[in-house]
């Protein structure tokens, strides 16, 4: 017995300047067999570098100043542009001012700065740098110089060009100038390639085209589930979707719309819609968040940068193509979803809204459906199945029942370690002052000259560190900030009634009163097993214990168990007034140094102690903790082994599985490229079985 298989699009179809479409190279699994973990460690820098990755960065800066051949092409791209906050419009301003004018002057020693052109530069980046070290903060530049462009516009400059040489990392020489369209116009750009390469040959008896493209005229397109609307969803329902596939994406939660509604009636009648709240909906968990931008994959890179361009197309700010941190806030994020789901459904893309997959369809050891029933149905009655070629699982963290059902069907899950930990809030004023001293009277509430001020810190904990010894857990743990929220608030992000689990977001001014951020130690699989959670998803379980605590802690009705910083400290029961909190659904004096083990409360302890050193201030009597903060992330092994019982080409997992990208809407974006292999050709092919 045999699958027929659909006629598919080629995926390796030639990107318009010889490059691939992919960041990253196409990957074909092999059939059934073992592929070989993957460990990724945390970037060495400096001494920690080993001598043969000092001796590749040595050779790559020897490569960077080698001698250009031709100095009047392309591009000549200036980092570093340091311009004093004085000698700056300010942070809403991104074009070329006097002041940047200045520093371009002295990076290519071009003696009067107001004679260059500033239509001959653009800029690239723009970031502020505050750091302590600096004699004062500076607004810090890469801006790209167009050498034809200038010359043309001020000739004079011609000599100086003639004698600019290479620096690493200040001035680099680009032949030819970098153009990155968004992820529409690359998947198009490339249509239209192959088409005329198939006109060319004479092989154009599955495709027509029209107008320089080509578009799937076979017997059946694929048809593919992508179950999750989370940015990783929508991203690979988008690719899909532009390839030529019968997309369909299948969401339990609400549209922005519905899903505004209930989040407004938890807020004001503490109602809870279970498939409707600050995790499920469309957009996913981000919609409702901060709605960061930040990645540590490649600031400038083309990869990063088509996504960026293809948020622009639907509606993002055109700024966010040039911050150093880019953000966009709730309130920009609904109606940019609308957008792209108006071009979804335009290109044919199926979205079910309010329904919930509850299993998969497998037959012969291959995906060939999904069960799903209205996700209002809790239990379940009205149950029916959709078939499909492929599924796509791109469903978050927090669609905990999924996880359930994958081990189910013996799919290898293997937990990762995480962080728990505790949120943190201070006035805004307060943190502007920490971090810009005189220069804080310059953030009038995200309206003024320089961004409301943030921070990140981190501290490595040892056991001696800690008051309580542990033998339950590692001799040595992280505690970091991560999820920084200025200008912001705490939400609720609970999924069920009896727990109780926060996050941060902010709208994109960020004008709240309040900074938050999240402050969490890392946990392994040793702490799960302590408290009897064993198995796969101990996890889960580890992170449930914690959220039912907090809610008993809190009384119920959400209100959230809350501690200052001091009495955390000193482990004490609050006895005066609490500073007054953000999160809206009410507040409540708890004993938070006993929310955790003892050894997770010390390393907490320690490093609030160590980040107010970083931060002076940081401990105050306005800092206010609220509990709980917990992520957990499950990376599902696709690859296919002796407990592996479903064909690996059937299925395809999008999980979220980086701690430090959570609540970023680029998260789950940046793993969404894996969606282009389901249109290789080799993908979805099935043995035959007979």
């Amino acid at each position: 017995m045999s699958v027929l298989r659909p006629n598919l699009l080629p995926l390796s179809l030639p990107y318009p300047n010889g490059t691939s479409i992919l960041p990253y190279p196409t990957r074909r699994l092999p059939h059934l067999q073992t592929l070989p973990k993957i460990i990724c460690a945390t970037k060495r820098t400096g001494k920690q570098r080993y001598p043969s990755e000092k001796k590749k960065l040595k050779l790559k800066h020897k490569e960077a100043l080698t001698d250009v051949k031709n100095k009047f092409d392309g591009i000549w791209r200036l980092s570093k542009l340091a311009v004093s906050v004085q000698n700056d419009p300010g942070k809403d301003f991104l074009g070329v001012s006097d002041g940047l004018l200045q520093e371009i002057a002295k990076a290519i020693k071009f003696p009067v700065a107001s004679m260059l052109p500033p239509g001959a530069f653009s800029v690239i980046r723009k970031s502020f740098d505050a750091r302590k070290m600096l004699k004062e903060a500076k607004f810090v530049y890469t801006v790209d110089m167009n050498v034809s462009e200038l010359i043309n516009l001020e000739p004079r400059t011609i000599d100086f060009i003639s004698d600019l040489e290479p620096r690493v990392g200040l001035i680099e020489h680009m032949p030819l100038e970098r153009v990155s369209g968004d992820i529409i116009s690359i998947i198009q750009g490339c249509k239209k390639v192959e088409g005329e390469r198939l006109l060319k040959e004479g092989g154009i008896s599955d495709y027509s085209c029209n107008a320089g493209t080509y578009k799937y005229t076979g017997s059946r397109k694929p048809k593919i589930a992508v179950v999750g609307s989370g940015p990783s969803g929508l991203f690979a329902s988008l690719v899909l979707a532009e390839l030529g596939a019968d997309v369909t994406l299948i969401e339990r939660g609400q549209p922005v719309e519905q899903r505004g509604r209930d989040i407004g009636a938890l807020m004001v009648r503490r109602v809870l819609e279970l498939e409707s709240n600050f995790c499920f909906g469309e957009g996913g968990a981000g919609t409702w968040s901060d709605g960061k931008l930040v990645t540590r994959i490649g600031r400038n890179s083309d990869s990063v940068l088509a996504v960026m361009k293809t948020l622009v197309h639907f509606g993002a700010p055109g700024n966010i193509l040039i911050d150093g941190k880019p953000h966009l806030g709730t309130d920009r994020l609904v109606p940019l979803l609308r957008n792209l789901r108006q071009n979804l459904q335009e290109q044919g893309v199926s979205i079910k809204f309010g329904t919930r997959v509850d299993d998969l369809i497998i037959e012969d050891g291959h995906v060939v459906g999904v069960k799903v029933s209205d996700s209002r149905d809790q239990q379940k009655l009205d149950c029916h199945k959709l078939g499909f070629d492929a599924v796509i699982l791109a469903v978050g963290h927090s669609a905990r029942d999924i996880y359930h059902m994958l081990l189910s069907h013996d799919i290898d899950l293997i937990p990762k370690d995480f962080a728990v930990g505790l949120r943190i809030e201070h006035p805004q004023e307060l943190i502007n002052s920490v971090q810009y001293s005189s220069l804080s009277t310059e953030v009038h509430r995200g309206r003024g000259k320089i961004p409301v001020a943030d921070y990140k810190v981190a501290s490595y904990v040892s056991r001696e560190d800690g008051k309580t010894p542990s033998s339950s857990g590692p001799t040595s743990r992280s505690c970091y900030s991560f999820c920084m929220c200025p200008g912001g608030q705490v939400v609720l992000t609970s999924t069920d009634p009896s727990e109780l689990c926060i996050n941060g977001m902010s709208f994109s001014r960020r004008a709240s009163k309040w900074a938050n951020a999240a402050l969490v130690v890392t946990v392994s699989t040793q702490d799960f097993n302590s408290l009897d959670f064993h198995g796969p998803l101990a996890g889960i379980d580890f992170q449930r214990e914690f959220e039912r605590r907090a809610a008993i802690m809190g009384g119920g009705d959400f209100v959230v168990p809350v501690q200052t910083v001091t009495d955390f400290l000193d482990g004490k029961f609050p006895v005066t007034s609490l500073p007054p909190s953000s999160y809206r659904l009410g507040v409540k004096a708890a004993k938070l140094h006993e929310l955790f083990p003892m050894h997770i409360t010390d390393a907490l302890r320690h490093s609030v102690s160590v980040f107010d050193k970083e931060l002076p201030g940081f401990i105050s009597n306005e800092a206010l903790l609220h509990g709980v903060e917990v992520a957990l992330f499950i990376f599902s092994r696709t690859c296919g082994d002796a407990r592996f019982a479903i064909h690996p080409t059937s299925i395809f997992f999008l999980i979220d599985s980086h701690f430090y990208l959570l609540n970023c809407i680029f998260s789950q974006t940046c793993l969404s490229v894996e969606s282009f292999v389901l249109l290789d050709k080799n993908q979805l092919s099935y043995p035959d079985s007979s």
